[in-house]
């Protein structure tokens, strides 16, 4: 009896374990792109009127941003908000 109950218990914590794992996960994974989505930014600030470095290098980062400029752009057309996106990845209603 103690056994199967020790049984249950491990496989609760192994799955709960699991559970926080993915959770972390997800959270690194948007931070990283977030903080893509600042340096991108910070990099191409003109764009959007804000102080930029100089532009001699952000020319020399254009072919490493390719992916991050389309990101930024489909972001500008879809509006979509970062904190909506936090409370739906912390489940909050």
């Amino acid at each position: 009896m103690f056994k199967r109950i020790f049984t249950a218990l491990g496989k609760f914590y192994r799955y709960l374990d699991t559970v926080n794992r993915i959770k972390a996960t997800e959270m690194l994974v948007f931070e990283l792109n977030e903080l893509e989505n600042i340096f991108t930014i910070h990099l191409f600030g003109s764009f959007v009127g804000l102080p930029a470095p100089p532009m001699a290098m952000a020319i020399e980062l254009l072919p490493y941003m390719e992916d991050e400029l389309r990101l930024m752009i489909s972001r500008a057309d879809l509006a979509k908000d970062a904190t909506a996106t936090v409370m739906d990845m912390l489940r909050v209603d």
